[in-house]
């Protein structure tokens, strides 16, 4: 059984994780429709809230329930022309990713951005490219800058137009983290030369699996099931082991057209400093695989 953390303010929450063995999977985000508005002035904690965007644009984008609003930027504070936006809905089997640049942020104000609301789109440009997101936000936590931004760089070198950095994508104690598109797998635990080799993986329709988190979009028990399927069967390919329901701890899966159930005991753990800026521990989820096969016709 892992120690509980110390009180110390100079404890990095990254390192701490990594010391205990916490498991990465289960911990990308649930959310199934986001949109990233690009934003290159200074992140504060609350990096929408605290941001010098026009305040009924803030207003606006905090306004819409149920969609994840992030900030993103180019590595070394380029920006424009113009303000690049993309939505991504994400269902079980597929990923719709959407974009525009705008004058500015203000003609958000001019757009009806309630078809995100109920999970659809704006009807903008489709975008079928990558979108590598990696958190850098230091102001919300130290380890997403210090292990971040080396990420950033390395895959902005790498792959200019798909890399941003985004202000938050939760889990600070696994940076550095990546939320990647159109796969929407979640990574984690990341420096600048695994990131480059995940990100390949990815490209060659493979789930990295050292690294991941789980799949965004699905709950954190769907995330654990998801990878423990991949892992027994070793179909390691996106999209050969899908979600396709979950009910009272029970998973069902589809591994390559065969259907699979997952049973996921979900429990309270002990307390762990969550960020760098914790300086009392919060409880975390446990997720623990009860029993998993095939489904016998």
């Amino acid at each position: 059984m892992s120690q509980p953390q110390t009180e110390s303010p100079t404890l990095r929450c990254a390192v701490a994780s990594r010391s205990t063995g916490e498991p990465l999977a289960g911990t990308a985000p649930t959310e199934t429709t986001y949109l990233f508005v690009e934003y290159a002035g200074a992140w504060g904690r609350q990096a929408l809230e605290e941001s010098r965007l026009p305040e009924a644009v803030r207003v606006l984008l905090s306004s819409l329930t149920g969609v994840r609003v992030q900030l993103i930027r180019r590595h070394g504070g380029i920006s424009g022309p113009g303000v690049r936006i993309f939505t991504a809905h994400v269902s079980e089997s597929a990923v719709r990713l959407e974009t525009a640049v705008l004058g500015d942020a203000s003609e958000l104000l001019e757009m009806d951005l309630t078809p995100l609301i109920a999970g659809r789109g704006l009807d903008l440009t489709p975008y079928h490219d990558e979108l590598l997101l990696v958190c850098t936000n230091g102001r919300r936590d130290v380890c997403c800058a210090e292990l971040g931004r080396p990420v950033t760089a390395a895959l902005g070198a790498r792959w200019p137009e798909a890399t941003w950095e985004i202000n938050h994508l939760g889990g600070h104690r696994f940076a550095a983290t990546l939320l990647a598109f159109p796969s929407a797998v979640t990574l984690g635990r990341l420096d600048h030369e695994s990131a480059v080799l995940a990100v390949e993986e990815l490209q060659a329709g493979r789930h990295p699996l050292g690294f991941s988190r789980g799949r965004a979009g699905v709950s954190p028990a769907a995330q654990v099931a998801q990878l423990h399927v991949v892992e027994e069967t070793g179909l390691d390919g996106l999209g050969d082991v899908v979600v396709t329901g979950e009910a009272d701890g029970v998973v069902s899966l589809s591994a390559d057209g065969t259907p699979w159930q997952v049973g996921v005991l979900t429990r309270t753990g002990e307390a762990v400093r969550q960020s760098c800026a914790d300086l009392q521990g919060k409880p975390v989820l446990v997720h623990e695989v009860l029993a998993a096969g095939p489904v016998q016709a």
